[in-house]
């Protein structure tokens, strides 16, 4: 269940990352609040899940998640540059979530 909710922590940080994109600077109403909402989301499921998980690995892997995501979503949705050095760099910081999570599943 711990790394369920962090899982979903990195999922909600990866919402109210796109969304401030698309809050434009907190200028548009409507995707300020989803922002906000998913902030706080965010920070409360990662609360959770620090109940049973080590900060610096929970912490790691939950911007792990973020940056991965968004990194995906900035592609999909804003046509951000594949480059293939930033998609080795990507993969890099995947391999350190899967190796946080192998040696940390006990």
């Amino acid at each position: 269940m711990k790394w369920l909710l962090l899982l979903v922590a990195g999922l909600f940080e990866v919402g109210w990352a796109v969304g401030l994109k698309y809050s434009e600077g907190f200028t548009k109403l409507v995707p300020s609040i989803f922002t906000i909402l998913g902030m706080i989301a965010s920070f409360y499921v990662l609360s959770l899940a620090l109940r049973n998980l080590p900060l610096g690995t929970a912490y790691a892997i939950w911007t792990g998640i973020g940056t991965v995501g968004t990194v995906i979503l900035g592609i999909i949705l804003f046509k951000e540059p594949i480059d293939p050095s930033r998609l080795i760099f990507v993969g890099f910081i995947v391999i350190g979530i899967i190796g946080l999570k192998i040696i940390s599943a006990h």
